[in-house]
């Protein structure tokens, strides 16, 4: 029997407070080599069917942490085109098979969860690195991943306001479910400069292909949170960032050093910090005054470790709907 998890299973089982150690502990765990994370194949889809152009990218991730009950296999689909349908850009799926016996167990919606681990990824990055509390947050971008950014990093650390910049109209309604939502002062912005000025913790999340703001902005102390990039073409944050950082960490360091902010700079793998290092007391901020940036690309390890987490509250409540395949 297989238990099927619906997108309004997932928001019914899932919360942030219980979800962000689920995903330090999985950090902790690839930080010490003790999981299975092949690469993870990306393709074009949708080529010959409105012409000659693909029409998104596909991705494949699996991972399996050692001593979890199941592996995961993630089935991703980004499309860009899907904002004017009114559609997620992102759309996911994950399959949970036994790790002792291959059998399948779980099918779940993975959208949700996907944003609320990468939500995660910023939570914790922030009570870790944050120079100072109560935080003022900056937000670039006013989509899905924003929200759940101002979301895992109130639940993680003492936010005391919110500006959030997007070139669209968008900002206004992101601003006034946050302010709703977490009940901290909210303020749409008209340009990234101010998003940036007054922050002391600046979070991108946008898919851009060009810096969404000049590092020249940065106050002393900043911590910035790059989300949005994760390919070669993708880019978010400048050289001058960068060259102003005392330290960078990264999620995925020999992943993060292909993406396109890393390859504008002199930067590779041996310069980028694990995060998982700060999570295990090896390294973190030494002064109040540091620039700290933090790039993510994400792992399908942490969709492994939020997947069980959902799936076996699932099947302690009886959520979902069980098949026979």
């Amino acid at each position: 029997m297989v238990r099927l998890i619906s997108d309004d299973d997932v928001a019914s089982l899932l919360d942030i407070e219980s979800l962000l150690p689920v995903v330090r502990e999985a950090f902790v765990k690839q930080g010490r080599g003790e999981v299975e994370r092949p690469d993870r194949p990306h393709f074009p889809v949708g080529t010959g069917l409105v012409g000659d152009s693909s029409l998104g990218t596909g991705l494949v991730m699996p991972a399996y942490i050692h001593g979890a009950r199941y592996y995961a296999t993630k089935l991703v689909g980004v499309h860009d085109g899907n904002a004017d349908r009114g559609l997620p850009t992102v759309n996911a799926q994950i399959a949970l098979t036994e790790a002792e016996t291959g059998l399948p167990a779980g099918f779940l919606a993975g959208t949700r969860i996907t944003n609320a681990r990468t939500g995660c990824i910023g939570g914790l990055a922030a009570a870790e690195l944050a120079a100072s509390s109560p935080v003022k947050l900056g937000i670039i971008g006013a989509g899905t991943q924003a929200r759940w950014q101002a979301r895992c990093i109130a639940a993680a650390t003492d936010v005391e306001s919110i500006c959030v910049y997007s070139p669209s109209d968008s900002k206004d309604e992101c601003a006034d479910e946050l302010e709703s939502d977490l009940d901290v002062p909210t303020t749409p912005v008209e340009s990234a400069g101010e998003a940036v000025a007054d922050a002391t913790v600046v979070v991108t999340t946008t898919t851009a292909t060009s810096p969404v703001f000049s590092g020249e902005a940065l106050e002393p102390g900043t911590l910035v949170i790059a989300i949005g990039a994760y390919t070669s073409e993708m880019r978010e944050l400048d050289r001058e960032t960068f060259g102003r950082a005392d330290k960078t960490f990264a999620d995925v360091p020999e992943e993060v050093a292909e993406i396109g902010d890393l390859l504008a700079t002199d930067l590779g793998e041996s310069d980028l910090v694990p995060l998982t290092d700060v999570l295990e007391g090896r390294g973190g901020r030494d002064n109040d005054s540091e620039i700290i940036v933090v790039e993510s690309v994400g792992s399908a390890v942490l969709d492994a470790a939020a997947s069980e987490f959902v799936f076996e509250r699932a099947v302690e409540t009886e959520t979902g709907e069980e098949v026979e395949l």
